[in-house]
C-alpha cells in the first residue's frame, strides 16, 4: 500500500531530475568558501531575491535564528506573530541563543499582523525595556498569502520608526506562484529574507538566507558559532538549484490539489477554511486522534489536532486527493 502523507510538504523525496543534478554537482569546502556549486546557489538566489549576498544553512530554523541574531543584539527585542514559526515552533532559540526578547501579537485572519498595534508594541527609548529593533513577518502564514498593499505598508511603517524587516519565507515561492508575481516582488520590501528549500520546492535538505554584505557576513559568523558550517555540500546545494529551475511553477499543481481536497471534505460534511496554497484545514475537534488512526489503518498519514492542516505536494497526486476524500467520507459515516 503507498503511503499517501499530508502532515507536511516537507516530506517530499528528491525528484530523479534532482538525484541526477545532485550526483554531478562539484563540491568543495564550503567553510572555506570554496564550494562551487553552494556559491552558485547562494549568488542565484541573492540575484533572483534582490539581495546582495546570501547563505547557504542547514535548515530554515537556523536561517532564521541566524537572521534575528544579525539584526538583534543581547537584550534587543522582535515583534513577532503569536502564531509565527520563528516565535512559536523554533525552540525559543533567539530567547536562549540570542538573548533576544520576543514581543508577539495576535495574527490577523489575513495571516498579517496588525500595524497599528505593531506600533503599540515598540517600547520606549527607555532603560526599562528592551529596544525594539525588527518586525518579523511570515509568507505564507498558515497558507495564507500576505498582499502585496500589506508589504508595501509594513516597509513604509518599519522605515519610519527605525525598525528592520525580516521574512521567514519558508513557503515563498507558494506566495508568488499563488500571486502571479516574481518572488522578488514580494521580496524588495524586506531587510532580510529566509528561503526555505526543503518545503514545496522538494530538495532534501538546507534554507537560504539573503540580505545585504554586511548582514550576511555577521550570519555566517554566527552559522560556525552554532555548528552550521557545511564542509562538501555542493550535493545538496545542487538539489536547491535544480529545484529553482524546475519545481517552482508546478506548485501550482498542490494548490489546486489542495483545493479540490477542501471541496471534497466540505462535500462529506466537514468545516474546512477558505484554501490559497496548499494547505487545508478541517475541524475535527474532539475526533482528531481516532481520524489519524482511521486514516493510518489506509495508508494515510496524518497530524493530529482539532484544527487539522492537512498539506498537498509533490508526492501527493489527484487519485490520492479523492482516496483522502473517500476516507474522511467514510469515517464521518463511522
Amino acid at each position: 500500500m503507498s503511503v499517501i502523507d499530508l502532515r507536511s510538504d516537507t516530506v517530499t523525496q528528491p525528484t530523479p531530475g534532482m538525484l541526477e543534478a545532485m550526483a554531478r554537482a562539484r563540491t568543495g569546502d564550503d567553510v572555506y568558501g570554496e564550494d562551487p556549486t553552494v556559491n552558485q546557489l547562494e549568488a542565484e538566489l541573492a540575484r533572483r531575491l534582490g539581495f546582495a549576498a546570501a547563505l547557504f544553512v542547514p535548515s530554515g530554523t537556523m536561517s532564521n535564528l541566524l537572521a534575528l541574531m544579525a539584526h538583534c543584539g543581547r537584550g534587543d527585542e522582535y515583534i513577532v506573530g503569536q502564531q509565527a514559526h520563528t516565535y512559536k515552533y523554533e525552540g525559543g532559540g533567539a530567547a536562549v541563543l540570542g538573548s533576544i526578547q520576543p514581543q508577539p501579537l495576535e495574527v490577523q485572519a489575513d495571516g498579517s499582523l496588525d500595524l497599528a498595534q505593531v506600533a503599540e508594541a515598540i517600547k520606549p527609548n527607555d532603560f526599562h525595556f528592551a529596544q525594539t529593533r525588527l518586525l518579523a513577518l511570515e509568507n505564507t502564514m498558515q497558507g495564507k498569502v500576505l498582499p502585496l498593499s500589506y508589504l508595501a505598508q509594513a516597509r513604509a511603517f518599519t522605515r519610519e520608526r527605525g525598525l528592520a524587516l525580516h521574512l521567514d519565507g519558508a513557503r515563498l515561492y507558494n506566495a508568488a506562484v499563488k500571486l502571479g508575481v516574481d518572488a522578488r516582488v514580494i521580496t524588495e520590501h524586506f531587510d532580510s529574507v529566509s528561503v526555505c528549500l526543503s518545503k514545496g520546492l522538494g530538495a532534501p535538505v538546507g534554507s537560504v538566507l539573503c540580505g545585504s554584505v554586511e548582514l550576511i557576513g555577521k550570519a555566517r559568523r554566527l552559522r560556525k558559532m552554532v555548528g552550521g558550517g557545511m564542509r562538501q555540500a555542493g550535493g545538496l546545494a545542487a538539489a536547491g538549484l535544480y529545484a529553482l529551475e524546475h519545481q517552482v511553477q508546478r506548485l501550482a499543481d498542490d494548490h489546486a490539489n489542495a483545493q479540490l481536497l477542501a471541496e471534497g471534505l466540505r462535500q462529506a460534511g466537514y468545516s474546512v477554511e477558505p484554501v490559497q496554497t496548499n494547505m487545508a484545514y478541517v475541524q475535527v475537534g474532539e475526533r482528531a486522534e481516532a481520524v489519524k488512526a482511521f486514516a493510518a489503518e489506509r495508508g494515510i498519514r496524518l497530524s493530529a489536532a482539532p484544527r487539522l492542516r492537512l498539506v498537498t505536494h509533490l508526492d501527493v497526486n489527484r487519485e490520492q486527493i479523492g482516496q483522502v476524500v473517500s476516507t474522511f467520507a467514510e469515517f464521518s459515516r463511522n
